[in-house]
């Protein structure tokens, strides 16, 4: 694939994210995946990806389209199909289809398919069968280990999850928990410490500041490159201590 072909496509790409993610909360807009885009690109580089075009590419293409389609924001099953059949009509080559759609469905970000099916009983297409089985915060929480996968799987998941951490991750929390009505604190609710995939998976009764310590502090450890993990220290430390802030704030301490 030329270089300005690819270049086109990226730009296509920016433009169905646009269109795809408009009138979703700003927890999850279109801003977020550009924000994850530069975090993996930048990490590629630290990385040393840079040396080769071809997985900067698909580095940006797959954290470009990681969220289109995001069950959460589903409104109709064939959106479970925007991602596969744009690198169909953009001519994307077989084998970085398969990448591009392997690292998405790695994440667990993109999990429409698995909502359509659930409607229409339809079958799993070829290029999303190829793809590595889904591996997200879900499954690592619930003791399934990561199967082989594409090298650049680690920075585009590590961007994404650089991305719900620090401030910018504060924000996005308290505006996804608002836009679900969700309670914004109660002591009475303390955060779940068995936590299965299948109880991560039910939000009821649930708060937006457990959601800190169900997942978003547990996000630092999990990072999977050099990059990400260096980059996650200063925004975790930054989360423990708005917390420390919040409490004190909520109890009349501060």
């Amino acid at each position: 694939m030329g270089e300005q072909i690819g270049r086109d496509i990226l730009l296509k790409a920016e433009e169905l994210v646009k269109s795809a993610m408009k009138g979703n909360d700003a927890s999850h807009d279109a801003a977020h995946v550009f924000r994850v885009r530069d975090l993996a690109l930048s990490l590629a580089r630290d990385e040393g990806f840079s040396a080769s075009p071809h997985s900067m590419f698909i580095v940006e293409l797959a954290a470009l389209l990681h969220d289109i389609g995001d069950y959460k924001y589903m409104r109709d099953p064939s959106e479970g199909k925007i991602v596969e059949n744009f690198l169909v009509e953009e001519g994307v080559e077989e084998n970085t289809k398969t990448s591009v759609l392997s690292i998405i469905k790695g994440m667990v970000r993109h999990q429409a398919r698995q909502f359509g099916r659930e409607l229409s009983n339809s079958p799993p297409s070829s290029a999303v069968r190829q793809g590595a089985q889904q591996f997200g915060f879900k499954e690592e929480i619930g003791g399934l280990t990561e199967s082989t996968r594409c090298p650049e799987f680690g920075v585009v998941q590590d961007a994404d999850r650089l991305d719900a951490i620090g401030a910018i991750g504060i924000a996005r929390c308290f505006t996804f928990g608002g836009s679900r009505n969700r309670v914004l604190h109660d002591p009475q609710i303390k955060p779940r410490s068995d936590l299965s995939k299948e109880n991560y998976m039910n939000k009821d009764e649930q708060t937006t500041v457990n959601h800190f310590h169900e997942k978003l502090l547990k996000l630092k450890t999990l990072m999977k490159t050099k990059a990400g993990q260096r980059r996650a220290e200063k925004r975790h430390k930054f989360m423990e201590e708005f917390l420390e802030e919040f409490y004190e704030e909520w109890d009349g301490r501060a």
